[in-house]
């Protein structure tokens, strides 16, 4: 039997129950903290879901010599602090997204993790586990759609003026980094970018079109992508939109086209119908349950699958599928896209990203 791991929990809002209920489903693992600035919000998550433990400080957590991984579930600004200390502290982190609100925060989270190399360090990007995007990007990989021309990604969602008016962090440049692009979006950038093996540089532009009254941020925004392999796309995001929620990802190659809506094939077209049969049943064959009760059904059936692949990689003394290193191109493509219009011209992309 495997050994048992001790977890903890820091920040108890929204995210969390995703969080708990993924680690409960796992033979031997055990949530044993829940942490979060506001205690009754700690009690409550322990309540729930019969956490030992309760704390205001993640420091209390970090000082406990049987906890081996935190799973960091805080607003963006505080994770760089937050996973440098549990890293210097000798804990495994899997941290939500975004990694950070700003480079200096990426940097000295990469910069604490090379000081412990051996501890696993994953950022959650928990939809490169769904089923459809690993098959797409395996059709990708194996160039079934021929050379990849473009590629491109749209979000149209719905956040109101009262999300933004439910915590402070929200639609803030310090606390937040940004809004649609940086937290409802960047799920599904991540999906194409790494279904498309990243991106080299961009050049965006974004708008607050809709949220004057409440936030200093984006609602709506829109870039080019120049992709590491020649490739062009978009992206195209907004959170002022009639649709509650509608993420489209599309790829078009010489020999095939995919676009995927919500995880399933909106339009499959190839030029050997032999091989569109065969890829629609690939892709009928993809569709996700869902696995946990927690959270959004936005949030999809995933999160299990991403902590179990931590918790595997703590055990087995690997790297995990998404690694912080890897999490964090995504973030700097999304920060890239912030500078870009700025500056009003393309951003470089770092290659170490």
């Amino acid at each position: 039997m495997s050994r048992k791991i001790s977890v903890g929990i820091i920040g108890c809002g929204v995210i969390a129950p995703a969080h708990v209920e993924s680690y409960q489903r796992l033979e031997n693992v055990e949530v044993s903290w829940a942490c979060d600035l506001i205690e009754p919000k700690a009690g409550k998550l322990a309540e729930k879901y019969a956490i030992a433990n309760i704390a205001t400080d993640y420091r209390r957590l970090l000082d406990d010599p049987q906890l081996e991984a935190v799973s960091i579930c805080t607003d963006h600004a505080s994770h760089a602090a937050i996973a440098g200390d549990a890293l210097a502290a000798g804990k495994h982190v899997i941290c939500e997204k975004a990694l950070s609100s700003n480079t200096e925060g990426l940097d000295a989270m990469m910069e604490a993790h090379r000081k412990a190399p051996d501890l696993a360090f994953a950022g959650v990007f928990q939809h490169r586990f769904d089923r459809s995007i690993q098959c797409l990007k395996q059709l990708v990989d194996e160039g079934r759609l021929g050379r990849i021309l473009t590629a491109g990604v749209q979000i149209r969602c719905l956040r109101t003026n009262d999300y933004y008016r439910a915590d402070k962090w929200r639609g803030t440049w310090d606390l937040e980094g940004g809004a649609v692009l940086i937290n409802q979006a960047i799920h599904f950038i991540d999906s194409i970018l790494w279904v498309m093996g990243g991106a080299a540089a961009v050049g965006g532009t974004f708008a607050n079109l809709t949220h004057q009254e409440v936030m200093e941020t984006e609602d709506t925004a829109v870039a080019a992508v120049r992709y590491r392999s020649g490739a062009l796309g978009t992206i195209e995001a907004t959170c002022s939109s009639h649709i509650n929620w509608e993420p489209t990802l599309s790829v078009h190659g010489s020999e095939g086209s995919i676009e995927l809506r919500h995880g399933q094939s909106m339009k499959l077209e190839f030029k050997d119908n032999d091989l569109a049969s065969q890829v629609n049943g690939q892709f009928l064959a993809c569709q996700e349950s869902k696995l946990i009760d927690a959270g959004k059904s936005y949030y999809g059936a995933s999160h299990p699958s991403q902590i179990a692949d931590f918790v595997d990689a703590i055990r087995e003394q690997r790297a995990p599928f998404v690694t912080a290193e890897s999490a964090r191109h995504t973030v700097d493509v999304v920060l890239g896209i912030y500078k870009s219009h700025r500056q009003n011209g393309w951003v470089d992309i770092p290659s170490g990203s």
